[in-house]
């Protein structure tokens, strides 16, 4: 995940950024939420979980350097997971604009970002292939990986090539469409 531990630099780099602190529990972001803020924790940890099969799903623990929001703020739609602080907790809230503006400034930025989102692409792979392998394989935990999916492959779209009929996709969703 994007570790900004050496840019979190708040009087230079993130000038026209906001730093934000909660207390543990406490919800920065709910799912189906209109915001666009991505954040950054700067101290303390993130819980993500989506709704479920009726019950809270637990996405990924996020700690210092890690970021979260940046599908809403990336593609203006609704959030599509919620985020609880876990413990006292600091996050630096970037606003579209100040995003715009920082990858102006700091391509390194965008370009970790970037990898980031391809590692939690890349984890959400194997893991869907390690399920489609396994013989016991059951619906509940091919849907909790295609759910996971949302927040560890940041919701990307994927192209015909990565989809056709002999693609892992097509094999993971016959096989959650045949239990």
């Amino acid at each position: 995940m994007l570790k900004v531990d050496n840019a979190i630099q708040l009087d230079r780099k993130f000038d026209h950024e906001q730093v934000r602190s909660f207390e543990d529990g406490d919800l920065i972001f709910a799912e189906g939420d209109d915001s666009r803020e991505m954040y950054v924790v700067v101290a303390g940890a993130v819980e993500v979980t989506k709704r479920g099969a009726g019950a809270e799903i637990s996405l990924a623990l996020l700690k210092k350097g890690d970021f979260v929001g940046e599908m809403s703020l990336l593609e203006s739609l609704p959030r599509s997971a919620t985020a609880r602080a876990q413990g006292p907790t600091k996050l630096l809230a970037i606003q579209p604009g100040g995003f715009l503006l920082k990858i102006r400034r700091d391509p390194t930025f965008a370009f970790e970002m970037l990898q980031s989102l391809s590692k939690r692409i890349r984890v959400t792979n194997d893991s869907m292939l390690r399920e489609i392998g396994r013989a016991e394989s059951t619906s509940e935990s091919l849907r909790a990986i295609v759910q996971s999916s949302e927040f560890q492959g940041g919701g990307v779209t994927l192209s015909s090539a990565h989809t056709g009929p002999d693609s892992p996709v097509a094999a993971l969703l016959a096989l959650v469409s045949k239990k």
